[in-house]
C-alpha cells in the first residue's frame, strides 16, 4: 500500500461536495428556523449576539471551522486514536453524573463560565469510532456471541452513564447503532424482537382496559398473546424452514382463540386469555420437544422468544406504573391516547400541532408566525423547532426540509457502501443511523407520533453542543471517505 506524498490536494478533490452542499443548506435553513422561533415582535436586530439567532451564527461559523480542521487531519488519526477518544468521553460522561449544575432536571451539562457543553452530544462520534475500530479488527465475527457482546457493551456503556445524568432521551439515541449492526450481519431476529416488543407495549397498554365484545376478556391481552403465537409461527417458518409446523402452530393459535371467544360470548362467560396462555405454554413445550428431537437450536431460541415476549408484556404495565418517572409515564399515556392533559404533558405537542396546522400549504411567511412569536410552543427553538418550519414555511417548506434530510441519508448510504475498508463503512452506517434516528424521533414527537424524549433536530435546533456534535460526526466521515482515493494497490 503506497500513499501519495501530497495528500492535501487529493483530499480536496476527493471530498464529497454534494454532502457538503446539503450540510450547508441545512445550516442555512436551520438558522432561518432559529431566527423565526426566537424572534419577538419589536426586535430590531436579528444578528445581535444578545439574540438566539445571532448566537446561532456564531455556532454555525465555529462548526464550519471545526469541519475544516477535521478535513486537515490525516484519516489514519481517527483509526489510531479511536479508543483514546472513546475512553476520554467515558470519563467525561461519568464525571458529568456528579455535576452540581442541574438544568431542567438534567445533570448532562458542563458549565464553563458563560459556555455550556453537553458531553453526550460528543460521545456519539467517539462511540462510533470505537465500535468501528473494534468491528474492523482481524477475526471479528458478529455471529460469535463474544464479539457481538463486546460490540454491544461499547454501545451500552455510554448509554448507562447518560441515563445516570437523567438524560434518557439522549441515551435512547444509542439504540440507533443496532441498525448498523443489522447492516453488518446481525441476525434480523434481534431487530424483529425489538420491533415486536414495541408492538406488544403499545397494543397491550393502549387496549388493556378495553373489553372484547361481551366477554371479560381484555382486548389488549387477547391481541398481544395472539401476536406472540403468530410471530412464533413465522419464526419457525423462517429459521427452522418447516412450513408444516409453522402452519400448524398458526392454525392452533387462531382456531383456539376464535373458538374460545365464541364459547365465552354465547355459552359461558370467561376470560379467554387463560386459554391463550395455556396454548402458548403448549407451543413452548412443543418447540422445546422439537429442539430435543431434531437437535436444531433455533427451536430453543424461538421458545425463548415466546417466553420472553409473554414475560415482557406482563411486566410492561408494572414498569410503566411503578418504575418510570411520573413525567415519563404521563408522556406515554398522552401519546397512547390514555390521557389528554392539554395543560400538562400534552401541552407541547398540542401547541406544536396547532402551529404546524396553521401554516397550511405555503406557510405564514418568514417571521410572521403567530403561535411561535407569541411563545405558545415551549422549546420551540430547540426540540420543537420543526413546528416553526411548518408554521412559517407551510407544508411545502416542511416537506422540503424532510427531502433535504432524505438526500443526506441516501448520500451517506452511497458513501458508506463505497468504502474500501470495514472501518469506514461501519463508521458511515453509524453516522447515518444516528441522523436517521434523530430526524425520525424529533419530527415524530413534534407531530405527536412518537414520545417526547427531548432530542434535537440535526443542524436546526439551537445550541452549540448539538451543532458541533453533528458536524464532527459528519466531517470525520467525510475525511475518511476523502481518504479512499489516497490508497493505491
Amino acid at each position: 500500500m503506497v500513499r501519495q506524498p501530497d495528500k492535501q490536494p487529493g483530499v480536496i478533490r476527493s471530498l464529497d461536495w454534494w454532502t457538503v452542499a446539503i450540510y450547508l443548506a441545512l445550516l442555512i435553513f436551520g438558522w432561518v428556523s432559529v431566527c423565526g422561533a426566537s424572534y419577538s415582535f419589536g426586535d430590531t436586530d436579528i444578528f445581535s449576539l444578545d439574540s438566539r439567532s445571532g448566537m446561532q451564527i456564531v455556532w454555525i461559523g465555529t462548526s464550519i471551522c471545526l469541519g475544516f480542521v477535521l478535513l486537515m487531519l490525516d484519516d489514519r488519526f481517527f483509526d489510531t486514536f479511536a479508543y483514546v477518544l472513546y475512553a476520554f468521553m467515558l470519563v467525561l460522561l461519568f464525571a458529568t453524573i456528579f455535576n452540581p449544575h442541574e438544568i431542567k432536571g438534567s445533570r448532562s451539562w458542563l458549565v464553563l463560565g458563560p459556555v455550556r457543553l453537553q458531553p453526550a452530544e460528543f460521545a456519539k462520534f467517539a462511540t462510533a469510532l470505537a465500535i468501528s475500530k473494534f468491528m474492523s479488527t482481524y477475526g471479528f465475527n458478529i455471529h460469535q456471541w463474544k464479539d457481538f457482546a463486546v460490540a454491544c457493551a461499547i454501545v451500552l456503556l455510554p448509554m448507562i452513564f447518560i441515563i445516570g445524568q437523567k438524560e434518557t432521551g439522549s441515551a435512547l439515541v444509542y439504540l440507533a447503532f443496532f441498525l448498523m449492526f443489522y447492516r453488518e450481519g446481525m441476525t434480523g431476529s434481534i431487530l424483529f424482537t425489538g420491533v415486536a416488543m414495541v408492538v406488544y407495549f403499545v397494543v397491550g397498554i393502549r387496549y388493556e382496559d378495553v373489553v372484547l365484545w361481551d366477554t371479560p376478556t381484555s382486548l389488549g391481552k387477547f391481541v398481544v398473546l395472539l401476536l406472540v403465537q403468530l410471530f412464533t409461527a413465522v419464526l419457525v417458518y423462517l429459521y427452522c424452514d418447516d412450513r408444516k409446523k409453522a402452519k400448524m402452530i398458526g392454525l392452533y393459535a387462531v382456531g383456539s382463540a376464535l373458538l374460545s371467544l365464541m364459547f365465552s360470548e354465547y355459552v359461558i362467560r370467561f376470560d379467554v386469555v387463560w386459554i391463550q396462555l395455556t396454548v402458548s405454554l403448549c407451543i413452548i413445550i412443543y418447540l422445546l420437544y422439537q429442539g430435543l428431537g431434531t437437535r436444531i437450536k433455533n427451536y430453543y431460541l424461538i421458545a425463548v422468544f415466546a417466553m420472553g415476549s409473554i414475560a415482557f408484556f406482563y411486566s410492561a404495565s408494572y414498569v410503566l406504573n411503578e418504575v418510570m418517572e411520573p413525567h415519563q409515564r404521563v408522556r406515554i399515556n398522552v401519546l397512547l391516547g390514555l390521557e389528554e392533559d392539554l395543560a400538562g404533558a400534552g401541552y407541547n405537542v398540542h401547541q406544536s400541532e396547532i402551529a404546524i396546522g396553521s401554516g397550511g400549504l405555503l406557510g405564514k411567511g418568514f417571521l410572521n408566525g403567530t403561535q411561535t412569536k407569541l411563545k405558545f410552543v415551549p422549546e420551540q427553538d430547540t426540540d420543537f423547532i420543526f413546528c416553526t418550519v411548518g408554521e412559517e414555511e407551510g407544508f411545502f417548506g416542511a416537506a422540503g426540509v424532510l427531502l433535504l434530510f432524505l438526500a443526506l441519508i441516501l448520500r451517506l448510504i452511497k458513501l458508506a457502501e463505497r468504502q474500501p475498508f470495514r472501518f469506514g463503512r461501519v463508521y458511515g452506517y453509524c453516522v447515518l443511523s444516528i441522523f436517521l434516528f434523530h430526524v425520525f424521533i424529533n419530527v415524530g414527537m413534534v407531530l405527536g407520533l412518537t414520545p417526547v424524549i427531548g432530542i434535537p433536530l440535526p443542524f436546526f435546533s439551537y445550541g452549540g453542543s448539538s451543532l458541533w456534535g453533528f458536524t464532527i460526526l459528519l466531517f470525520i466521515f467525510l475525511r475518511i471517505d476523502a481518504g479512499r482515493n489516497l490508497v493505491k494497490d
